[in-house]
């Protein structure tokens, strides 16, 4: 297995080096907070069956403030994930419709197939990967959030269901800080106006709580021509506290409308992708004044018309509860129960080919009924209605722990995690002839009475209604062992999933068939174990060692495929990974090492190539994360060396074994900066992403970029903050995926910068 050599790669490892000093030292005291760069001695509740520091656990797992987060610019949920070391998140879609996953788990597909969003424990959404519906669309970064924590494989696979690669945790707040907060932020360089505010407190003496929110309206960081971003969230939450424990309520209601971004017209040529005149992927959407309704089919055989700019727009609201009470004898039980009304609407514009230059007649615009001689593209509408991405989720444990002999302990956890989740959408996809132009394109005139309608798209394949029902079972139990500096643990979940419903497709995208209605009725069941071991060799110096298996259900993604009937296998995904590595931390300066190999099994659908594919991956590669913090000065740096191939495949395609993973770059880098100047705060980051192949051909190359952001943060008072933030400072053009046949790529967004005021009080 050979590494390139990168900067960030020498500069981290020349850190690590003076591990080897650690082994002779004296265990020290417990490092002061300013000093624990990483937070090793934090406790962590997500991946685990009770909640461990880091030092203590044998996952590697990252946790991010919410000032960190801010620092990061992050123009999205996904967007912050691309700071967090060992995980990939192509976070180009917008708010939502971004792909991810953890080192050494491929992204064939679309979604977060093997790693779990999810908000206070619980999951958004039971699948990550559902068509034109991820996670990521239903979740907000704002005032609310407490803090991010972020488990990459390890324990995920038995402690929570659909999760083998790994948990992403956002954790809100809950009031324990007395005070709140108001700001205005405004983007500089593009048009948009959000307002933020929270605040939490005492209600009693053992009562406490929150609540915050934003909203927020403009064209957003793309161009549109159109108000784009229209919407905001809500939510709050009270906590009562008892004598064995505590009792929390808690709601949100998200109401948020923003666009999408989908690969846009490019040209490949010996491998190398080219922009098109007039399309800047960095800022093109195709979302225009000038787009006509788009009429659609429903399930009821009805004519519907839809505002294609409305883009991506997502409904959800969300109850909560959370409790934790000692039951007597040491037993103390744990609840956490959401029932959450999902629902909304994808609209995106996809490329279908790259476009002719040729002589047309404008039909839409400002120039309707004029000539045009220029570039024009098949402008497919995906235009998407989540019907219903309802769910009610349960995750009951109870646990003891036995103290034993000599100061051992053992803790046994026993739980059973309850989920229903319904999936009901209606696709449609029309072919329009655009104008071939990243700003207020107009529509093209076509034989179709409507302005620049060609007609249904692909073939008509992908007029289709979908109504399901998944339900999860799952028991687990996890035994842990600690005697002095051993840890030790092992853990059992038996998952079972349980569909019900069913697919159609309609004739000619006109009518929907009775007759050609795919009936969904199977139950699959699988066995997923982890088993781990920490071992503290001095108070600065830990290391650990973890295998383990677990399991990925299907969705929506092998429908309209092989029966689902229950006459016929129904394939799932795998994932096993074996990892190991180090802790350590010496004064101001701490890293996390992870050596890890995993292997997948997956089959999978992709919608904008209409094809199926089954293949088997193997990686192997190191995850360095570490940390540098003398007084003013902070410094974090993050790098994830990965050598994946795929090691099997379905049959017809054995040409692909030997190649590596499409989009899979051998090095991720991240390395982030701050500095204290008097009262002022100032940083930066840089985000990297070496090149890689955007198909598993290998056909086409996707070249390396990295991104810069930076802040600056000036207290005008002991109450006010101003603010000023860009986001891709300079303006990098990074590809993140590329259509199989060169013809359409995305990238992610262009230079975005922000300015805001901040009322503490």
């Amino acid at each position: 297995m050979t590494f390139p050599c990168t900067r960030m790669g020498a500069a981290v490892s020349l850190a690590l080096l003076q591990m080897s000093g650690a082994l002779a030292q004296e265990a020290p005291t417990q490092a002061a907070p300013d000093n624990d760069a990483l937070q090793m001695n934090r406790v962590v509740v997500t991946g685990t069956a009770g909640g461990t520091s880091k030092m203590k656990s044998s996952v590697s797992l990252s946790t991010l403030e919410a000032d960190t987060i801010a620092q990061a610019v992050p123009t999205s949920a996904a967007d912050v994930l691309r700071s967090v070391p060992g995980v990939r998140s192509e976070s180009s879609g917008g708010e939502g419709n971004a792909n991810m996953t953890v080192r050494g788990v491929p992204i064939s597909a679309g979604g977060s197939r093997y790693v779990q969003i999810q908000e206070d424990g619980l999951p958004v959404l039971q699948s990550g990967d559902f068509n034109f519906i991820t996670p990521d669309a239903y979740v907000r970064i704002d005032g609310g959030l407490s803090h991010l924590e972020v488990v990459r494989g390890g324990s995920a696979s038995t402690l929570a269901t659909n999760a083998p690669g790994g948990i992403v945790n956002f954790i809100g707040k809950t009031g324990e800080e007395e005070g709140g907060s108001i700001g205005l932020t405004q983007g500089v360089d593009y048009d948009s106006t959000r307002i933020d505010a929270e605040y939490g407190g005492k209600l009693a003496d053992r009562t406490r709580f929150f609540v915050g929110g934003f909203y927020r309206r403009g064209e957003g960081v793309r161009e549109t021509g159109v108000t784009s971003e229209k919407g905001g969230q809500l939510r709050a939450n009270v906590t009562r506290e008892f004598d064995y424990g505590y009792l929390r309520v808690s709601l949100k209601h998200l109401n948020d409308r923003t666009p999408t971004a989908l690969p846009v017209p490019v040209t490949v040529s010996n491998g190398r992708i080219a922009t098109v005149d007039g399309i800047d992927p960095r800022t093109a959407s195709f979302y225009s004044p000038y787009w006509v309704p788009d009429v659609t089919l429903d399930k009821n055989n009805r004519q519907v018309a839809h505002d294609v700019n409305d883009g991506m727009r997502v409904r959800s609201t969300t109850l909560g509860l959370e409790a934790q009470f000692d039951v007597g004898n040491g037993w103390k039980v744990t609840e956490r129960l959401r029932k959450s009304v999902n629902s909304g609407r994808f609209i995106g514009v996809f490329a279908g080919n790259s476009g002719t230059v040729g002589d047309y007649v404008f039909a839409t615009g400002p120039r309707s009924g004029q000539a045009y001689a220029g570039r024009a593209f098949a402008a497919v509408v995906f235009n998407t209605s989540i019907d219903d991405a309802g769910s009610i989720m349960s995750d009951t444990k109870l646990a003891r722990t036995f103290q034993l002999a000599g100061g051992a302990r053992v803790t046994a956890t026993g739980g059973l995690y309850l989920a229903n989740q319904d999936l009901g959408l209606t696709w449609n996809f029309n072919e329009y002839l655009m104008q071939a132009s990243g700003d207020r394109p107009a529509l093209l005139q076509t034989a179709n009475a409507t302005p620049g309608l060609v007609g249904p798209a692909f073939g008509a394949c992908c007029s289709r209604a979908i109504d399901m029902e998944y339900k999860y079972r799952a028991p687990y139990v996890n035994v842990g062992y600690e005697a002095g500096p051993l840890n030790v643990d092992a853990s059992l979940r038996h998952d079972r999933q349980s569909a019900n419903g069913s697919a159609n497709i309609a004739t000619g995208a006109r009518r929907y068939d009775p007759a050609t209605v795919q009936r969904v009725d199977y139950n699959l069941s699988r066995n997923s174990y982890s088993v781990g071991a920490n071992y503290r060799v001095s108070g600065a110096l830990a290391l650990f060692a973890r295998a383990s298996d677990g399991v990925a259900f299907n969705a929506d993604r092998i429908l309209f495929g092989a029966p689902l009937d229950g006459s016929a296998p129904v394939s799932i995904n795998t994932v096993r990974q074996v990892e190991g590595g180090a802790k350590w931390r010496n004064g101001p300066l701490s890293a996390f090492v992870t050596l890890f190999h995993a292997k997948t099994r997956e089959s999978n659908f992709e919608v904008t190539t209409q094809t199926s594919t089954a293949n088997s991956y193997d990686a192997k590669g190191v995850e360095i994360e570490a940390a540098w913090r003398r007084g003013g000065f902070e410094v974090n740096g993050g790098l994830t060396l990965t050598d994946a191939e795929i090691s099997a495949t379905a049959p017809g395609s054995e040409a692909l074994i030997g190649n590596s993973p499409r989009r899979q770059a051998r090095a991720v880098y991240q390395l982030s900066s701050t500095y204290a100047i008097g009262k002022a705060l100032v940083g930066a980051s840089v985000v990297g992403t070496g090149k890689s192949w955007a198909d598993d051909q290998h056909t086409i190359r996707m070249p390396a970029y990295r991104t810069v952001s930076a802040f600056a943060n000036y207290p005008v008072s002991e109450r006010v903050m101003l603010s000023l933030s860009a986001n891709n400072l300079f303006n990098e053009l990074g590809y993140t995926e590329v259509e199989g046949d060169g013809h359409a790529a995305r990238a992610i967004a262009g230079r975005s910068i922000k300015a805001s005021v901040k009322y503490t009080f």
